[in-house]
């Protein structure tokens, strides 16, 4: 009987014009315009990259201009932060338009935390050693796979990388920096691990200047003002090392990004160290000319 009545009520609505409820389709997803997502063929050593790709606006409509590019270390949450910064920079003509490449991981439901540990600092570190100090690995791919592919098939000028990244990819940054100091131009580290195993990169850094090379290009070097204090002071360490190699080709500049901890310095870092990297490339420097 309940079912009896429950099927007239359901004609009498009909016939009043009354529509049964049901699950709205939901709303469309927010992409990013000029944006792709590239997969790389799994390397040899068994590691599954993907890359996001944020060319500007211009792009494609000069088939002769050619654009510098920034590689920014976990692209999944890094790439949208740089890419969006680009066009309020560019406006201000601080900094040239360039190409974003996100450097990330491919595959379902990927653990960032294990990946990026496991090939962003040049030296094993925590209880799982074997978990990390893998980045030898990663730089000789980005060298031979990653850079050589983007330079193939985007409208790139090779005269000009720039390598970003904070917290390990900061690390990272800075330990390519001294690895291969002729692969990018300018680097951004924003607030580096710099005491991973003990102080690591400050023995490779003076073993570097030892052996007669000296650091070059342009490096932007930040960390957090409300840092935990051991982590705060071995930057500022760091920073010490680092200003007394101040030279020709080398340019250097360093800033405390007051009242953040660890997660809130990349937006400060990479707004600034955009900024700093392309003085060479800006088309204009200083306040904006007068109206």
């Amino acid at each position: 009987m309940k079912i009896i009545r429950a099927l007239l009520a359901a004609i009498f609505l009909s016939g009043m014009g009354a529509v049964p409820a049901v699950a709205a389709p939901p709303f469309p997803a927010y992409t990013m315009s000029n944006s792709q997502i590239r997969v790389l063929p799994v390397t040899e050593k068994g590691r599954r990259y993907q890359l996001y790709v944020g060319l500007p606006g211009s792009y494609g409509k000069d088939p002769k201009r050619r654009y510098p590019v920034v590689y920014v270390t976990d692209g999944y949450w890094d790439f949208v932060k740089i890419t969006s910064m680009q066009g309020g920079l560019s406006y201000d003509r601080v900094v040239p338009e360039f190409i974003t490449i996100g450097l990330g991981y491919a595959g379902e439901n990927p653990n960032y935390g294990d990946l990026r540990r496991w090939e962003l600092s040049p030296r094993p570190f925590g209880d799982n050693g074997e978990a990390s100090g893998h980045a030898a690995d990663f730089l000789q791919t980005l060298k031979t796979k990653i850079i050589p592919m983007v330079d193939a098939e985007y409208l790139t000028d090779t005269s000009y990388r720039v390598l970003a990244g904070t917290s390990l990819g900061g690390l990272f940054t800075l330990y390519t920096m001294f690895s291969s100091p002729d692969l990018f131009h300018a680097y951004i580290a924003g607030s580096p691990a710099v005491t991973v195993d003990h102080d690591w990169l400050f023995q490779y850094a003076n073993d570097f200047v030892k052996s007669g090379s000296k650091p070059k290009g342009r490096l932007y070097m930040t960390v957090g003002g409300n840092e935990s204090p051991a982590y705060f002071d071995g930057i500022i360490r760091f920073n010490q090392w680092l200003a007394s190699q101040r030279q020709n080709g080398f340019d250097y500049e360093f800033h405390i990004v007051e009242g953040e901890r660890h997660g809130g310095t990349p937006f400060e870092s990479y707004t600034r160290g955009l900024r700093f990297s392309f003085v060479p490339r800006a088309p204009e420097t200083g306040p904006a000319p007068g109206q």
